[in-house]
């Protein structure tokens, strides 16, 4: 069995962060949104997604330097301020599965992120949406992941906190468990996960133990 973890939301408790840092850059360049907004939009989509989204929907270009406003401020604001998931580590040291990280984030948001939060050690494969042609929902960024971890699909197990992230590992074959104890997930947030599909919701990760292996013998 191939765990497959996202990053953020599930291994960093750095969406909050993110999506009041999206909302102020967009905010000043003329795009009001709230930080609520960009979690209800955005969350689990990638950066080139999300842009495509704004473009559209706004009928605008962004700025050639929007990418970069927000990595700046954000990993400024990682550096003070990012926390790993409450009980992510051991929780991962408790199950002897081969294990990987699959982002929608860029692998430099990525690797700082698991520095910072000292779980580097843990990871030595690390997959971004960057590397496909189709972030979250789309299947391409876990299957890209299970094809260089040498795993099929029916071998993998996702765990997610967002409703792209669920889809995106349903559409991929794969088995997947909801994550809902990251600082942006409202009461209203696992329901939306089960909407997406995902059987089993965890609060804290001291419950990833017994999910893994209810999983595995279902």
């Amino acid at each position: 069995m191939l765990l497959i973890f996202d990053c953020d939301g599930v291994l960093v408790d750095s969406e909050v962060l993110a999506c009041e840092i999206d909302a102020r850059i967009l905010t000043r360049i003329g795009l009001p949104y709230s930080a609520q907004d960009i979690a209800r939009k955005f969350v689990g989509v990638s950066f080139k997604d999300m842009v495509a989204r704004l473009e559209a929907e706004h009928a605008c270009t962004l700025p050639a330097d929007f990418g970069s406003q927000i990595d700046s401020d954000l990993f400024a604001s990682f550096e003070t301020d990012l926390k790993p998931i409450a009980g992510v580590r051991e929780a991962i040291l408790s199950l002897p599965h081969p294990r990987c990280v699959a982002s929608s984030s860029t692998l430099d948001r990525i690797a700082l992120s698991l520095r910072i939060t000292g779980l580097s050690d843990l990871f030595d494969h690390v997959f971004s949406a960057t590397q496909v042609a189709r972030g979250k929902p789309a299947p391409d960024l876990f299957l890209h992941a299970a094809a260089h971890m040498k795993a099929s699909p029916e071998d993998c197990l996702v765990i997610e906190d967002s409703a792209a992230g669920v889809q995106a590992a349903l559409a991929a074959g794969m088995r997947v468990i909801g994550f809902v104890g990251g600082g942006h997930c409202g009461p209203e947030h696992a329901e939306k996960l089960r909407q997406a599909g995902a059987p089993l919701i965890l609060l804290r990760m001291e419950e990833l133990t017994g999910a893994v292996r209810s999983m595995m013998c279902a």
